[in-house]
């Protein structure tokens, strides 16, 4: 099978379509004929030599596909051969077929085609754990969304906003920004010339932000805090500014907030099952009637995988690109 090997770590330049054994399906797992796979940040990570894939899971990248189920390993029967399916990995998405525990699988939403179904197992399940599932959010709640206008901000403003929240997003040019309202944003902040802290007390008419979803880590580490509500919840999913940062306990303790840091790949396969049934059971009506939209931006071929990933590193997109089989 035609799958995708970083040969080396670095810019896209390292990426080759290589031939690589197909593989097969295991006790409690299924095959997929892979239609299309998702692009995430965790890609573009491990391609540069800073995320390594989990002990045991393929290196080949990708975390997330759709496609057809090609074959069925023994306990592996909870779809049936020929089912249009989407599914959540620890990696090997950009290849042709992929191995995946039956837990991680979901069916594809009524009316979504196939292809764009692989913009959203990764999203919803990275946004479902880490909003509800970690931070709990409420109707009524404020929350901060840094990175508004990527595939994990535009699902986190869709569903915050259908449970009743208010979605306030961060982004780098007015473009993003209004971008992010067609998602149901109520409002936005261009971090570029505007003090996020600032203008979410405005926003919120000095509330404060009950959570924040934060992909910048240290760089941002300051600010967030100070940006919480009283018992505000900080959730840092990304390290793009750095891991490392001083925490004032003080005001942390004054405003009885508190920060979790979670990752979903290394996560075990028993507990990515749990948050695949959540979001097939919360989310998936929501993508069914409409509610939450994929927000594809791009379509490459596998054979342009490296022009996907210079697209990304860009920093010009918006939601999702997709490599298609």
């Amino acid at each position: 099978m035609k799958a995708v090997e970083y040969q080396g770590a670095g810019g896209p330049e390292v990426i080759r379509v290589v031939d690589r054994p197909r593989p097969v399906a295991g006790p409690g797992e299924v095959l997929i004929r892979v239609a299309a796979a998702g692009l995430n940040r965790a890609d573009v990570q491990q391609r540069r030599g800073v995320y390594p894939p989990p002990p045991g899971a393929s290196d080949i990248p990708g975390l997330e596909v759709s496609g057809t189920i090609a074959a069925l390993g023994e306990g592996g029967d909870a779809f049936g051969v020929g089912a249009e399916v989407c599914a959540l990995l620890a990696g090997g998405g950009y290849a042709e077929y992929v191995a995946v525990p039956a837990g991680q699988v979901l069916p594809v939403p009524a009316a979504i085609p196939l292809v764009d179904a692989a913009a959203l197992p990764e999203v919803a399940c990275t946004v479902w754990s880490n909003l509800f599932m970690t931070a709990h959010v409420t109707a009524g709640d404020w929350v901060l969304i840094h990175g508004g206008a990527g595939g994990i901000g535009t699902m986190a403003t869709q569903l915050v906003a259908a449970f009743g929240a208010h979605p306030v997003v961060t982004a780098g040019s007015a473009e993003k920004l209004a971008y992010c309202r067609t998602f149901g944003a109520e409002a936005g902040i261009n971090y570029r010339d505007e003090d996020f802290v600032e203008r979410m007390m405005e926003i919120s008419s000095g509330h404060g932000a009950d959570v924040i979803l934060d992909v910048v880590g240290a760089k941002y580490l300051d600010r967030n805090v100070r940006t919480l509500a009283f018992g505000g919840r900080l959730v840092v999913i990304g390290l793009q500014g750095g891991a490392k940062a001083e925490l004032d306990l003080g005001l942390l303790m004054s405003r009885r907030a508190r920060v979790a840091g979670t990752t979903l790949r290394s996560r075990p396969i028993e507990e990515k099952a749990r948050v695949v049934a959540e979001v097939a059971a919360h989310v998936w009506p929501l993508v069914e009637a409409g509610t939450v939209r994929t927000a594809v931006e791009a379509r490459y071929p596998l054979d342009r995988v490296a022009e996907a990933h210079e697209h990304f590193d860009s920093g010009q997109h918006t939601g999702k690109i997709l490599l298609t089989m």
